[in-house]
């Protein structure tokens, strides 16, 4: 039994259990539903996995993995995003991104998925006895190879300067890489997705509905706008049509449920403070638009808003 130390909670691997009534109340657990399987032969109490996000419950499965492996392996990918706290739209795998040379040999597994795309000019760095790809080398990467949206909202986390310490790379920096290097399948999707990127974007969400709206034919928005209202009120918009004065909000449920929004207030009185901020807003722009941050997921649904609020589109509704 060993604690990990970035997230603080007990795990029980199979390979340090050599006492078979050990072995026997182990299973009892997980077929109770108490414990979760976290990797091959790990486990962690399932209310502590479940209160996990999903990018580091990656990350734990990341740790796990290397234990089981060679070193001088080489993280990348979304494995090394986790590792670098680069969150990215959609579901985290239960397999882990290694980089191998092209002749190195070995497949893919259950537990490690191999890119033979090759080490040479890939930019890393040290972590344990094995290396990580660096910040910008994993944006690059992921630009090449993650479907265009989620691939935008991971460069975005690697560029966000509104990170706690900083932003961990720059768009010239990840940019720079790609010039420097040889010719690799997915270079030109990954100039593609360098024209979506904005380093204001603070959440994958934000990203998402960015890329959503200039892809319906909206005029590009300024992302966390911020604007001074009469009342001296410091407002931010997540997404600003600037020449049409046109400010828009994407709500996340986590403004009116999370504990970190409700520790003095209590949904009621969290409601009415938003509304009251809307109201305010909308007496000082031309247009208002107010929208839940999942709706991107339905494309349709941000276009029959923004149009009914008044902005105009330059392509048909999809």
């Amino acid at each position: 039994m060993s604690r990990d130390d970035s997230t603080s909670f007990i795990i029980v691997r199979r390979c340090e259990q050599l006492d078979l009534t050990d072995d026997r109340r182990r299973r009892r657990s997980i077929g109770s539903g108490a414990w979760s399987r976290v990797a091959a032969g790990s486990y962690a109490r399932t209310a502590e996995w479940r209160a996990l996000r999903p990018i580091e419950q990656h990350r734990v499965r990341v740790a796990e993995a290397l234990r089981r492996i060679q070193p001088g392996a080489v993280v990348s990918h979304l494995a090394a995003a986790a590792h670098h706290d680069i969150d990215v739209l959609g579901t985290w795998p239960e397999s882990v991104d290694v980089t191998v040379d092209h002749a190195s040999g070995g497949r893919s597994t259950g537990a490690i998925r191999r890119h033979a795309t090759g080490l040479a000019g890939v930019q890393r760095e040290p972590l344990g006895e094995h290396e990580v790809t660096t910040p910008a080398q994993t944006a690059l990467d992921l630009a090449r190879t993650l479907p265009f949206v989620a691939a935008v909202t991971a460069v975005d986390q690697a560029i966000w300067t509104g990170r706690p310490g900083g932003p961990l790379t720059t768009l010239a920096e990840i940019i720079g890489l790609l010039d420097a290097g040889r010719p690799r399948r997915g270079d030109a999707k990954a100039r593609r997705v360098f024209g979506f990127t904005n380093p204001a974007s603070s959440n994958v969400r934000e990203s998402q509905n960015f890329v959503v709206v200039v892809s319906l034919g909206f005029p590009r928005p300024l992302v966390q706008y911020p604007r001074v209202l009469r009342s001296g009120r410091l407002a931010i918009a997540d997404l600003y049509f600037e020449e049409q004065d046109h400010w828009c909000e994407m709500d996340g449920r986590g403004k009116y449920l999370s504990p970190k929004f409700g520790a003095e207030r209590d949904p009621a009185q969290i409601v009415i403070d938003e509304k009251n901020r809307e109201n305010e807003i909308r007496r000082e722009v031309r247009g208002f638009s107010r929208w839940e941050a999942t709706d991107a997921d339905r494309p349709r649904d941000i276009y029959d808003i923004l149009t009914q609020d008044g902005l105009r589109s330059s392509k048909p509704r999809p």
